[in-house]
This record gives C-alpha cells, structure tokens and sequence, in this order.
C-alpha cells in the first residue's frame, strides 16, 4: 500500500484503530484484535489524512479518523467528534445489501430511506425533519464535495445521481451538528463516499453477480502506480435486471466509470476523479393495495404489492400529445415516449482535492466538483382515484363530459384489437415526462492556522453555481387494466350518427393537465469560521457560517384548450400547452447557521459530548415557482451523546430536541385548488447503535431510535373525507409525516475460521413502526418488518463467494400512502399506497488480487 511520507502521523493513528479491541459497528470481520491502544496526542489541526485503505477497514471504531463535517482536512478521531457520525467501510456496505444508495442511509440510527420505488427517487426522512417526500434534507457528498448545491427539487433528490460499486472506500454518514458550517449547510443528514485510490502494488477485483430477478452485474476495480508518486485507479460496474417488479423490459440497465489520478508530495496531496453515469431504472409510485382497517393491508385481485408494475410490453412505448396544431382533425405535435427510460440518470462528474500542510500547524484544504447532465422521468405516477369497473369508468366519463343518454360503448385492448371486459377493473395512471438537465460547479476552501498549543482557528468560503432546465407534461392519464403488466383500453362512444372518443386509439383518457417549462439559475456563496480548542481531556469547537442565496428563474405561459380543435375528441379536450412568453421570478437571501459543541474524553474509549447548532434551508427552484416569497426554514438542534467502546461491546447513543420554523408545504383542497402554507414542528428523539461482542467471532449489532415529533404553528386545513366531503382539520399536535416513532435494526452475525478462509453469515431484522402518510392523521400507513441474510466464504487469499437476500417473508410494508391527496385516501377497502419490494436473492462470485 502506498504511504505518504507527510501522513505519518494520522497514519498511526489509523494502525491503532487497526489494533483497536471492540466490535466494529456492522459485524466483526472474526480476526484476532489486540488491546486497547493509547490515543495518539496529535491534534485535529495537525493530522494530514490517513491512506484510505488502512482507516476504512476499521469503521465505527472510535479511534478511527473521519473527515466528514471537521475543519481541517486531517479530519478528527470519532471519540473527539462531537456529532453523530456512522462510518461505513465497503464490506460492511456490502453487508447493509442496500436497495440502492438511499437505501443505505438507514445505517445511520434516525434515517429513514423510502427506497421502495426504485434504484432513484427515494424519498428520504431524518427524524425530526419534517419533510413529508422527495429527500430535501439528505445531501450527498463524493470525496466531500456535495454532488448538487440544492439537495432536492422536484423529480429529483442527491441519491438518483448516485450508484454504489466497488470504486467506493469507505462512506462517512453526518446529523447535523457540524455539517450546518460546511459545504451546502446540509441542517439534515450528509453521507460522503470517499473514493479507493491506486496502491503502490496493483490491486483490485472482479466480480460476477447474478440475482432471482434475473439480474447479470458485473463489478470490478483496478488501483496502480503510474510512476513516483503518482497514482490511478478505474473500476465501475454494468448492470442488467428485469427487477423485482417486472415490467417486461429490463427495470435497471445501465452502468458506471469511475476514475481517479492521485499525486503525493511529503506536505501535501492533490487528487482528481472522473465519474460517468448511464442508468436506466423503472420508477413506481402508488399502486391499489386492500386496506380493509386502519393498518390492514393485503393483495389487491391481480395486482401484488410487492411484484406488482403498471408497466408491460403493450405500454411501453407511447406518443403524448403537447401542442395544439389548430386544424380540426389535426394531429397535434408531441413526443414519443419509451417507458424503459425510466427515472434515468445521464451524469458526468469531474473533481479535484487538493490538501496541504504548510507546517507550525498551518494547512489548507481546497474541494472542486462539476457536475452535469440529464435526469429525465418517464413514469407511470397514480392520479388518485380507485379502480372502478370499465363499465363504471365509462359510465361516470359520460356523466362528467355531459354527453348524450343511451350511448354505446366499443372498447378494445390496444394492443391486439380484441374487446375488454366491461366487468372488469381498471385504472387511469398518469404517464408523466420530464426532461431535467441540470449543472453546478462548487468549491470549497479551508484555511487553518493553530494560534496556540491546542487551538486552531479555520476561515473559509463555499460557492456554488448551478441551474436547472425543465419541461414537464403531467397528466396524460391512461386507460388500463388494474393488474400487473397490463395492456391500455381504448373507448369509443357512439349514438349511430355521431362517434366521441373517450381515449385516444393509445388508451390516453387526458391530455397534459401540467405543462411546466422553466430555466433556473442560482449562486450560493457563504463564509465560515470555526475554532477548536483541545483542553487537557476538553474539546471544544464553535462556528458561524453566513450564506447568501440568489435564484432566478424563467416559467413559460400556459394555455388550456383542444389539442386538435374537434369537440369529439374527448381525451384532449382541456390539456394545458406552453404558449409564447416568460414569467420571471427573483429571489436573494441571506441566513446565518452557527454551532457549539463540547466533547469530554473520560478514558481513550469513551466520551460525552454535548451540541447546540442553528441551521437553515434555503428553498428549491419549484419552492419558489409555488410561493415566490417561500422563507429560509430554520432548525435548532440541542443534543447530547456518549459514546463507549471495550471488548465486548460499542455503544454510540445520543439524544437531541429539533425545532423548525416556517416550513413551506403545497396540497390540493377538495374543490382542486392548491393551497401554500407555512407550518413548524418540535421533536425529541433518542438515536442508538450499539454491537455487542459476548463471544469470539460472534456480534449482535442494534441500530435505531425513537422519536416523538408533532407539528406547530398551524391553522385550520381544508381537506376531503372518505365519502367525498369536505371538511377541515388542524396539523397542530399531529404526528410527523411518515416518520416512524419506533424503528430499528437487529443483526447477529457470525464468523467461523476455517483452513480454507472463512465463513461468515448474518441475518438482518428491520421493524418500521407505526405512520401517517399525510399530515393530519387520516392515512396510516401502519408497521412493517422485514428479514434480509448474508452468507459470505473467503476461500484462500483470493476468491470470495457470496449470497444475499432481502424481504425473505415477503412483508407488505407500506411507505407512502396517495402523497397527492391531504386528508384520507382509501375507500371501499382499497388504498392507493406503495409497499417495499418483494423477495430477491443474489449470489457473487468475486476475484481479489
């Protein structure tokens, strides 16, 4: 392994967590550790960065060095971290078998990942954070740089860009606390994945992996020495997958490459990384599930939860009509569509860090990222209404268009021309396309400088640039089948003289009832300066960060009306359509973030701490299209931890109160209008990971919280009834959104040495309590718990062989009800809800070298 002459120091003190005795956080990796060693006496300020390899295979110990949320880029030992951080090395994220990256965020205690509808898209919760979809408060880093300034916007959030494979070391996971002064200010949870560079000795692997849903992965990474000093490493992986919910296309396809170009000097270091994304990923929102009470959830007839897809060959591949063309009898203009597309990724990625250490405890550290491309949408997406019988649906069209008594009805399957079943059920979802390119460039600059023994102040600046260009078509509901895989229905309607189209010949019943174009532009800048003071067994640290925000955004005039001017047409009658013109929006603020916190190290393996912090989140693009005038949120965080570590057992245990203000949120009221408001909330929550160790090459790893949250500075909200009325309720007092009171997660594991290698298997139980999909109570998503297992052989110093497996029971675990709709959304014992996926093993065949 290569080792920087100028690292000696923190690489010292990453032997010592290589030494370290105690149970690492995942699960013991069953090799032989040593006692306890003393801590190194070198300060914050003055330790460069240990070689990654060395101090990631020691994750969660709490002599190992994290550099996520510190201000000098030797980064901090996490027994002096007075935060909360989790640490993961590769093995164990290869442990964790998450779902996609957001799904790994549930190592860390208090984070709840919605990775129920795909590889992207997830929505994201953090206790106490009252975000209610998409992932607004979860940034994520690569080598420390954030890979987009605004951590969500529509159709989008920071883990669609993102895919995990071998090329990543180790992954740091941050709450709060320091992160509100770095980078974007993220108030909410930041992972930063560190990436593996090139060794002195050619190293690397190969691997095959093939999965139940008949997924082919091929994995591999390959790290180098180019000359003196000089390092490269490439690796990436493909992927092919019909998926779990198979859509009779292939749900993910696509693949990633990763590079990287490293140099050494005795002071310092200087690296860049290159990175390109190309993933194709089928998307599911809400899906009709049998909700016979509060709770109860079970198949719908034709349709299961956790298998279940509104896509199939026969929907594939459609044509959505956008612009009018003016002629009756005209075919309106518009864009062909391919339901294989998915909510893909089409990203390029280019970064540089640069670190140096001037000596007499002066150093600087210098993060630049670009990234740009293409994050597109084209999904099938719920439009709120239960099935109904095709003679129902017909029915109650012909009632809503006011067309004439004793009709007769031809409908078909588009696909063959053969005729539908009028008893059967069917179902409209929206076809939705969106077409998001997106670009930044960020940096971010430290300058630290010890003013005496034990102290160092850091003064920095982080600034961003970055837009976003939008054009969306919403609506474009289509008729199906409500089963699996289902083929589109066209409708005729006829009294002998005259015929109305009640869909298109595609099965389309709408045309665009959203149509969105907007070109955005923001600029971010902001100032910090922190200090640290090591006191005898004291660390303190204190900073401010001041940020200001400029966004200016472009949205197109709209027009709504007949696509092809013949009143017989019913299905694109109505449809919104860009028109000639632009409406501006300007927005410029400013908010300061600050933060205070103290750490006691009673012995080289525990410690307490205690933080108080000030956040902020400034709002997003399509915040600001809703509510021009939408406030900077603000959060305040007061927490306590302790933190213990002894042969037998590792504890990391911290409590915390959250209170936000001026959260903005957007709902339709019953009568179809959208209402913005402005509401707050208060937690108090207890987050825990621990692993015990009772005998050698066994652990039993607990990771959870529990939280009690509620909403404040409320008002009255319209909303509608099961039966259709309207009616109001408060937020006040109700429990946050989605958020689960009681979750966690439960995994022995055990390591057997034998003469070939070794053995090891674990088994994961993950409990999910009890929600509420909306926010005044009236859709309870119930609890859910599911089994996930490893096996995993190391045979010889080279060959692994591995299999994995997730949701073993095939549990129905809802995670989001109708996200559309503000008050309840079930009726005749069905809801439109989504549940996690069902079961799926894989098996890996891996080659180290």
């Amino acid at each position: 392994m290569k080792t920087k002459p100028s690292t000696r120091l923190a690489l010292s003190a990453a032997i010592s967590a290589t030494l370290m005795s105690g149970a690492i956080y995942a699960q013991d990796t069953g090799q032989t550790q040593s006692p306890p060693a003393t801590q190194s006496t070198a300060t914050p300020s003055s330790a460069p960065r240990a070689p990654q390899g060395t101090n990631a295979k020691n994750a969660q110990t709490l002599q190992q060095v994290v550099v996520t949320g510190t201000a000098t880029f030797g980064g901090i030992k996490k027994i002096d971290a007075a935060y909360s951080i989790t640490s993961l090395s590769a093995q164990q994220i290869k442990e964790a078998n998450p779902k996609s990256a957001a799904d790994l965020l549930k190592a860390s205690p208090g984070v709840y990942p919605e990775s129920s509808g795909g590889q992207t898209g997830a929505n994201i919760e953090v206790a106490g954070f009252p975000g209610g979809g998409d992932a607004p408060y979860a940034t994520f880093q690569l080598n420390g740089s954030p890979l987009y300034p605004l951590a969500s916007l529509s159709f989008f959030e920071n883990s669609s860009m993102f895919r995990l494979d071998d090329t990543i070391d180790h992954a740091e996971i941050v709450q709060g606390g320091t992160s509100v002064l770095y980078g974007n200010g993220q108030p909410g949870v930041t992972a930063n994945f560190l990436l593996k560079e090139g060794t002195d000795v050619p190293s690397g692997d190969l691997g095959f992996t093939y999965g139940s849903e008949d997924m082919e992965r091929l994995d591999g990474f390959f790290g180098f020495k180019i000359a003196n000093n000089w390092y490269g490493s490439i690796g990436g992986f493909w992927r092919r997958s019909d998926g779990v919910r198979d859509p009779q296309f292939p749900s993910d396809n696509g693949g990633q490459l990763t590079a990287t170009l490293s140099r050494d000097w005795d002071s310092g270091s200087l690296m860049f990384y290159a990175r390109e994304l190309k993933d194709h990923n089928q998307f599911v929102t809400d899906t009709p599930i049998l909700n016979a009470s509060k709770g109860d959830f079970s198949n719908y007839p034709g349709f299961s939860p956790l298998t279940g897809t509104f896509g199939s060959k026969a929907d594939q591949y459609e044509f959505i009509q956008m612009n009018p063309c003016g002629t009756p009898g005209c075919t309106p203009g518009g864009q062909d569509v391919n339901l294989a597309k998915g909510r893909g990724a089409d990203m390029h990625m280019f970064g540089a860090n640069f670190d140096w250490d001037f000596g007499n405890g002066m150093s600087l550290s210098d993060k630049l990222n670009f990234t740009g491309g293409q994050m597109n949408t084209i999904s099938f997406f719920s439009t709120g209404a239960n099935p109904t019988t095709l003679g129902d649906y017909i029915a109650s069209e012909e009632t809503a268009d006011k067309l004439p008594a004793g009709l007769t009805a031809t409908a078909v399957y588009t696909n063959n021309g053969q005729g539908a079943d009028m008893n059967q059920n069917v179902t409209t979802q929206g076809l939705w396309y969106v077409h998001k390119r997106i670009a930044s460039v960020s940096n971010e600059f430290h300058f630290s400088a010890e003013l005496f023994d034990g102290n160092t102040l850091t003064v920095g600046n982080y600034s961003a640039i970055y837009n976003d260009h939008d054009t969306w078509y919403l609506g474009n509901n289509m008729l199906l089948q409500a089963i699996t895989n289902p083929n589109p229905i066209a409708v005729d309607l006829t009294n002998g003289v005259n015929t109305w189209q009640l869909s298109s010949p595609q099965g389309f019943v709408s045309g665009p009832t959203t149509a969105i174009y907007q070109r955005w532009n923001g600029f971010n800048t902001a100032l910090f300066a922190t200090d640290s003071w090591k006191l005898d067994q004291w660390l303190f640290d204190g900073g401010i960060r001041w940020e200001r925000q400029q966004d200016s955004g472009g949205i197109a005039n709209t027009a709504t009306g007949d696509l092809d001017d013949n009143p017989y047409t019913l299905y694109n009658n109505g449809s919104q359509y860009l028109v000639p013109g632009l409406s501006y929006i300007k927005y410029q603020k400013s908010a300061p973030s600050w933060t205070l916190g103290a750490n006691y190290e009673f012995t080289p393996s525990m410690s307490a701490y205690l933080r108080l912090n000030d956040g902020v989140h400034f709002p997003g693009f399509d915040d600001l299209r809703g509510l021009p005038s939408t406030p900077v949120e603000k959060v305040h965080n007061q927490e306590i931890g302790f933190k213990y570590q002894a042969d037998w057992v590792y504890l990391d245990v911290n409590a915390y109160h959250r209170i936000f203000f001026g959260v903005p949120y957007t709902y339709t009221d019953p009568q179809g209008q959208q209402i913005s408001l402005l509401y707050g909330s208060s937690t108090k929550g207890v987050n825990v990971s621990t692993t015990f160790k009772p005998v050698d090459h066994f652990t039993l790893t607990l990771s959870g919280d529990y939280m009690n949250g509620h909403y404040t500075n409320t008002g009255l909200e319209s909303y509608t009834t099961q039966s259709g009325a309207a009616a109001f309720a408060s937020m006040y007092g109700k429990m946050l959104q989605r958020q689960p009171r009681v979750q966690f997660r439960l995994t022995p594991a055990y390591t057997m040495p034998t003469s070939w290698g070794s053995l090891r298997a674990w088994i994961t139980y993950e409990y999910v309590g009890n929600r509420y999909g909306d926010l005044i109570e009236q859709q309870p998503l119930g609890y859910y718990y599911d089994l996930s297992f490893g096996v995993q052989a190391n045979v010889g110093s080279h060959w692994q062989y591995s299999v994995q497996g997730t949701n073993m029971t095939n549990q129905i675990g809802i995670t989001e009800g109708n996200a559309r709709l503000f008050g309840f959304a079930s009726s005749g014992g069905v809801i439109l809800a989504r549940s996690i996926e069902g079961r799926e093993v894989n098996g890996q065949i891996k080659y180290n070298f």
